[in-house]
């Protein structure tokens, strides 16, 4: 009887409830491999998944303190601009790790990228030479420095870390920049005080989003009849050879 009225009691109760996908995720096992190696920060510190370049892309327009929008080119060419509602000058900028973004140009669809040279160049591709430290500074102004190209430069005698057997030396980062004759400047020739490498995100106007809403309707127009163009210009020779016939 008690053992009855004991199982009475226990199916009254609810079920518990599942557990967080986040706390069960933390409750793996140590030694293992993440339950969910995807989950990492963007440069703001909001959470997210960012699996490559899998983040959602801010669109912002990178606005110099020396005037001028930064816009990448489909050539491959780098400079700036001193139009307002420029399409090249709007980008996507990604978070692919904590503090690192990928800028990319939404109308070129090339990526902006910084060699061992210190040149700006854009990329058709994602590469490492694509990835940015992104900073914020005073005036909601950024920088945006190479990830994996600097100059070393050796601490002056009686600097930190010196022990007489090893001279330390500290990494002088490269930076995005354009003059003030709308050029890029080479990256060993910044620092993160100039006027030309401060940087500010605009958000988008109306204009802009205008443009961008053109150009998603031609991207999917394309897509749905990608052989339109092929057939116009085979009925455009079709009548130019009838008429040549008909000539003769």
């Amino acid at each position: 009887l008690l053992l009855l009225l004991l199982l009475l009691l226990l199916s009254s109760f609810p079920p518990p409830l599942p557990s967080p996908p986040h706390l069960a995720r933390s409750r793996c096992a140590r030694g293992q491999q993440p339950c969910d190696p995807r989950q990492r920060r963007d440069a703001g510190g909001r959470g997210g998944v960012y699996e490559h370049l899998g983040g959602a892309p801010r669109r912002r327009k990178l606005y110099c303190a020396t005037k001028y929008h930064l816009q990448i080119h489909p050539n491959g060419k780098i400079d700036g601009s001193l139009e307002e509602n420029n399409p090249l000058s709007i980008m996507e900028i990604t978070a692919v790790d904590v503090g690192v973004v990928a800028i990319k140009g939404l109308f070129s669809g090339r990526y902006l990228a910084m060699n061992d040279k210190g040149r700006l160049y854009a990329s058709e591709v994602f590469t490492k030479e694509c990835e940015f430290v992104e900073r914020i500074h005073e005036l909601g102004y950024n920088t945006y420095a190479s990830r994996h190209h600097s100059t070393e430069q050796p601490l002056p005698p009686g600097g930190s870390g010196g022990n007489g057997k090893r001279r330390a030396s500290v990494k002088r980062q490269w930076y995005v920049s354009i003059n003030g004759k709308g050029r890029p400047r080479r990256g060993f020739k910044t620092r993160s005080t100039d006027k030309a490498s401060l940087f500010l995100p605009r958000v988008l106007g109306n204009k802009d989003h205008e443009m961008v809403r053109r150009l998603r309707d031609s991207q999917s127009s394309q897509q749905h009849h990608p052989h339109t163009h092929h057939h116009r210009r085979e009925r455009r020779r079709r009548r130019h050879r009838s008429r040549k016939g008909a000539d003769q």
